[in-house]
């Protein structure tokens, strides 16, 4: 394929994108801090790469043997497009943005993996908004068809085509947001949704496994929307409501105060074992 793919963050979300990328022929370089959380998603990718190649969807060996992993920032700079996908927190994406600036070659696409974070803030660190892109991916990449590509104020039509082509080359379905606000499209109506949802459980109205339940049956969900806050993280539900929260000053947005508690107390839903579920 020629292009290089460097994903910066080896959580769930980078991973998967770097699976999705070393899959479809590209050569990945994923970075992470250190070598514990690269070591992690190395292990999340062959474990997901082996049980699709069970069912004939992968070469896990030929995908494996395309990713190189590094704990150096530094090696992102012979990559053409470059998708960070660190914490949703805008001081932390800022912090590899403005590194990227001065290490990206000058025609790399800088693409952002932020579910809510306005593309054109984050570029705004930059000297060169218009490589800036938004690619929100879903999760788990591997498996979810989706990809929102957003345009930032300055986006270029060169950055957008080319965020968009190498979206759909890793197999996935584009749709394009072609105003650049916070929580784009499809993150507003979800998180408007599993707001409402802890409201009516925090007030008494309902049980939580009724409430999704009701969804499920209702709306023909494949999962109620506790049950998605859960999956994604309550933290990660809470920080994507505080940045719609910040950008337009709807009250609408603002976290429950049950939800802000149990992110206080550790209860982020599937990845601490516990939230609106038990998950021991």
């Amino acid at each position: 394929m020629g292009e290089i793919v460097a994903v910066i963050g080896a959580g769930l979300m980078g991973s998967g994108i770097a699976q999705v990328a070393a899959g479809a022929g590209y050569d990945v370089v994923l970075r992470d801090v250190t070598t514990g959380a690269l070591d992690r998603g190395l292990q999340g990718i062959e474990k997901s790469l082996r049980k699709l190649e069970s069912k004939g969807l992968a070469d896990a060996d030929a995908a494996l043997g395309r990713i190189r992993t590094t704990t150096e920032l530094e090696a992102a700079g012979d990559a053409d497009i470059i998708v960070e996908a660190v914490f949703e927190k805008l001081e932390v994406k800022s912090e590899v943005f403005r590194a990227l600036d001065r290490i990206a070659k000058p025609d790399a696409v800088l693409a952002s993996n932020t579910s809510a974070i306005p593309i054109t803030t984050i570029a705004a660190v930059t000297s060169r908004p218009e490589s800036v892109v938004g690619t929100h991916f879903f999760s788990p990449v591997p498996l979810m068809k989706l990809c929102e590509v957003v345009r930032g104020y300055k986006t270029s039509d060169e950055s957008l085509a080319r965020a968009s082509d190498f979206a759909g080359g890793v197999g996935k379905t584009v749709v394009v947001v072609n105003r650049d606000i916070a929580g784009f499209v499809t993150t507003r109506l979800t998180t408007v949704f599993c707001l409402e949802a802890v409201r009516l459980v925090e007030s008494g109205v309902i049980s939580p496994t009724d409430l999704d339940t009701a969804c499920r049956l209702a709306f023909g969900h494949p999962m109620g929307p506790l049950e998605t806050g859960d999956m994604v993280g309550l933290d990660v539900m809470m920080n994507a409501a505080n940045n719609v929260y910040l950008d337009t000053q709807d009250e609408a947005w603002s976290p429950p105060e049950l939800l802000r508690r149990m992110v206080a107390a550790g209860d982020l839903g599937r990845k601490s074992g516990q939230g609106f579920y038990n998950h021991g």
